[in-house]
């Protein structure tokens, strides 16, 4: 089973709510399965790859279609489908002073990418040296130095080599002089336009933008971060948080409170989200979240947590009044216990 995330109804029964959060999190959804880190063997692949490449910031529809594409050739022509990646994202070093946002860390991507059944991942090192070679360098000397291709496939706006002069059409002619073929894939629309990370990235920067990103993700968003002492001006009105400070270049949603769920230790828990510190008490933290979950108790400090976004519920505000505060918050609280669950679910 997979869930349209645009046909998403409440309420969700713990079945459903363990395949919601699994599938975004890019985990196998039935138990038992492990992704392959590589399915294909190095004689496999000496004799000859269908490679896909590309940065797959957020594996979302645009790159589904793109892998979907390759494996579909590789099917045909019997060989092993391989993707070839970047690590860091190209940003990281092309833009030192303002890299992008990560929608995936590299370690999601490679896992999202072996459970849509790709062979094998590669993640090239981007460093300055790549970034200088010529489209023809990058080529003969990462590219065929790996593998041999027998096709290459890419997006329609795939740029490579040197300040990005190697286009479709440049890796098309060097295709040519060195014996593989090249599939431009066009871009996947969505409501009328190109999907692509930098909108999705744009959307989740939007109050209320949260529906769209997920729509283009074809899941529910999520950050990773560790569980720390907060500053406990939630516990004086009963409901004690989970604080979570999440990893650098982490692509925050906006600030508001969300209704998802917070994974530790295998157990995804129906929560309260609120991103940034509430206004109500102190300075908004672009790396801070508050979560409530909803059926916990326990120590989780110093855990690694994950956190899924599944439905926007309000803004951040300042309160009028401590009781506005804890009335507002409960009413947020109810909501996830009603349409989520009250109780952690087990992914595997």
């Amino acid at each position: 089973m997979q869930f349209d995330i645009t046909q998403l109804s409440y309420p969700l029964d713990s079945e459903q709510a363990r395949l919601l959060v699994a599938q975004s999190n890019l985990l196998q959804v039935r138990p038992g399965e492990n992704a392959a880190e590589s399915s294909a063997t190095d004689e496999q692949l000496s004799q000859g790859a269908i490679v896909v490449m590309g940065a797959f910031d957020g594996l979302h529809l645009g790159h589904r279609a793109l892998v979907k594409a390759a494996l579909a050739d590789a099917h045909e022509r019997r060989l092993p489908c391989v993707v070839v990646t970047f690590d860091p994202d190209p940003s990281e070093l092309l833009q030192p002073g303002a890299p992008q946002p990560e929608l995936l860390s590299i370690s999601d991507r490679l896992l999202g990418l072996c459970t849509l059944g790709v062979d094998r991942c590669i993640a090239l090192p981007f460093t300055h040296e790549l970034a200088s070679l010529s489209p023809k360098a990058f080529v003969c000397d990462r590219l065929m130095g790996l593998l041999k291709p027998v096709s290459v496939h890419v997006g329609s706006n795939f740029r490579f080599g040197y300040r990005g002069e190697g286009t479709v059409e440049t890796l098309a002619e060097l295709g040519g002089q060195f014996g593989f073929e090249v599939v431009c894939d066009e871009l996947v629309d969505y409501d009328g336009e190109r999907v692509s990370s930098t909108r999705i990235r744009g959307q989740l920067a939007l109050p209320a933008g949260l529906a769209e990103a997920n729509a283009m993700l074809a899941r529910c968003h999520f950050v990773r971060g560790s569980i720390e002492h907060g500053r406990g001006e939630g516990t004086s009105f009963g409901f004690p948080t989970a604080n979570v400070r999440c990893a650098p270049h982490s692509c925050m949603p906006c600030q508001g409170v969300y209704a998802g769920f917070v994974s530790v230790g295998g157990t995804a828990w129906p929560a309260a989200i609120n991103v940034g510190a509430p206004p109500s008490f102190s300075s908004p933290d672009e790396l801070f979240l508050e979560a409530n979950l909803i059926g916990f108790s326990g120590d989780i400090y110093g855990a690694d947590a994950v956190v899924t976004f599944v439905e926007w519920l309000r803004p951040s505000r300042v309160f009028e009044s401590l009781d506005e505060l804890e009335r507002v918050v409960l009413g947020n609280i109810d909501w996830v216990r009603v349409n989520l669950g009250s109780n952690g679910v087990r992914l595997s």
